[in-house]
């Protein structure tokens, strides 16, 4: 299996001008005649597929030892929990698939639990996606097909037959290739500005639901964005947090939350530990996309490690409290490790040289809008061990879709969502012409996605016995119960 991606069977001529639209249209056509869109379809393992166990223990080699048997433990929970920790298995597979040559900045991981509601610098409530960890620039056939897998995979976990998880699955692709065009045929600044606010959100599922369940899904809907609006640094403070001698301490939960003092090398002070976060805190604000940037109205309190998600757990992820006014003015934010993106070993390396600043750019530039506290720092750890981190808010107005509770007809309306939200990213940071001109106006691409999902959806229930032995065996440690 080559280490690059195999895009075409003939050397793609070179992409037009921006300015070209004609040009740019005729090469997706061209890109088209290369990779016809029939090539997509199905899945069947390469003859020397990587073994995805030792994937999995090289991916641990580089997380912190004591937290790996509860990633293990996250990802045995189902086939679709394993699927959201395999984005490394995924990227292995898709890289000796057929792509179209057209490239964009991707997301690397966009399963369905990747996308959500969150806060923008306006306030308003956004639905796009939310997780960049493995964004770099690639095919963007990448992206949809892991979306699809995702539905297929999830709609397999919830019990809904092959009519519909086919259904959901055409939903994917159709929805990503009708906005495609949609942003293809718009003016410039309203596709780079189009995006899914919430206040559109209820009246499009009014119009996708059925007219039996339009009106009980639309208030599900409401009091789930309701419900994100709450989601704010106030409200982790008294999840999180807990008084200590008159003074804000982050509360331990080990091993899922261990207060910074609990982890540092005996004999560094208090005193220390604070001198080194205000220096953290200094730098990290020179990655801001502001001058006059509310941070640094802000004072270091108190920092703790916190477990996180599926596939990011063993990495080192940080909340940091920090105080404005007052105690009752906190703001808390995540720093989350930023390793080598899952797609790098199959695809040109990213150009930036730290790792925090590759999620942020490719965030930024995917993201209809983004966080103001966004931005990235090299720091030495508790072992004195140098890493890349970005840095973002904890809770601002976040919320996701209930996969567990998910319906066959709520699913399909979310895979619309999600369709719809790849293609705004693409067409944002990409050629949304030679795309929308690539997928055409039929269904054949819909079809071949559709096809694709269902048999990797096979290969990842192999790949999901396979790991569930190798954890019975001991080769891979975990945890009798998921934490």
């Amino acid at each position: 299996m080559s280490n690059i991606a195999e895009t075409t069977t003939e050397p793609p001529v070179s992409p037009p001008a921006p300015s070209d639209f004609a040009g740019r249209a005729e090469f997706g056509r061209e890109a088209r005649r290369r990779t016809p869109r029939s090539s997509h379809e199905g899945w069947a393992p390469a003859s020397d597929r990587m073994d995805p166990i030792s994937l999995l223990e090289e991916q641990a080699t580089t997380r912190v030892q004591d937290l790996v048997p509860i990633r293990h433990a996250r990802m045995l929970v189902s086939p679709f929990t394993f699927y959201r920790g395999a984005a490394l298995l995924m990227a292995a597979d898709l890289a000796g698939s057929p792509t179209s040559g057209i490239t964009t900045q991707i997301c690397g991981d966009a399963h369905l639990s990747n996308f959500g509601v969150f806060g923008s610098p306006e306030r308003t409530l956004i639905f796009d996606i939310n997780d960049f960890d493995e964004t770099l620039p690639g095919p963007w056939e990448w992206d949809l097909k892991r979306l699809a897998a995702s539905f297929e995979v999830a709609g397999r976990d919830r019990g809904f037959d092959a009519a519909q998880r086919q259904e959901i699955n055409l939903t994917v692709g159709r929805s990503y290739r009708e906005q495609m065009h949609r942003a293809a045929e718009a003016r410039v600044l309203d596709a780079w500005y189009d995006r899914l606010d919430a206040d559109r959100l209820s009246d499009y599922i009014a119009t996708e639901a059925d007219a039996k369940h339009a009106e009980k899904f639309v208030k599900r809907t409401d009091a789930a964005l309701a419900k994100a609006r709450t989601k704010d640094s106030t409200r982790a403070l008294a999840k999180l947090v807990e008084v200590v001698d008159g003074e804000l301490r982050i509360a331990a939960d080990p091993p899922l939350i261990v207060p910074l003092e609990h982890l540092v090398a005996e004999g560094q002070t208090r005193a220390q530990q604070e001198e080194w976060m205000r220096d953290v805190l200094a730098s990290y604000q020179t990655t801001l996309q502001q001058q006059n940037h509310p941070i640094s109205d802000f004072t270091y309190v108190h920092m703790a490690r916190k477990v996180v998600g599926v596939g990011s757990v063993g990495t080192r992820a940080w909340i940091v409290l920090l105080r404005g006014k007052d105690d009752s003015d906190p703001l808390l934010l995540q720093a989350k490790q930023a390793e080598a993106s899952v797609l790098e070993r199959f695809l040109p390396e990213s150009v930036y040289d730290h790792h925090g600043e590759r999620v942020v750019r490719g965030q930024r530039l995917m993201q209809a809008a983004s966080d103001i506290f966004l931005g990235w720092r090299r720091e030495p750890g508790v072992d004195g061990v140098e890493r890349d981190f970005y840095l973002r808010q904890l809770h601002d107005w976040k919320g996701s879709a209930d996969v567990d509770t998910m319906n066959a007809s709520r699913a399909r309306i979310y895979a619309r969502l999600c369709g719809e939200t790849l293609a705004r990213g693409h067409a944002r940071s990409g050629d949304r012409v030679a795309i929308a001109s690539y997928l055409g106006h039929s269904d054949r691409f819909d079809h071949a996605i559709a096809q694709f999902a269902s048999a990797y959806a096979d290969q990842n229930d192999r790949d999901y016995a396979t790991f569930a032995e190798a954890v019975a065996s001991g080769r891979l440690p975990g945890v009798g119960v998921a934490v």
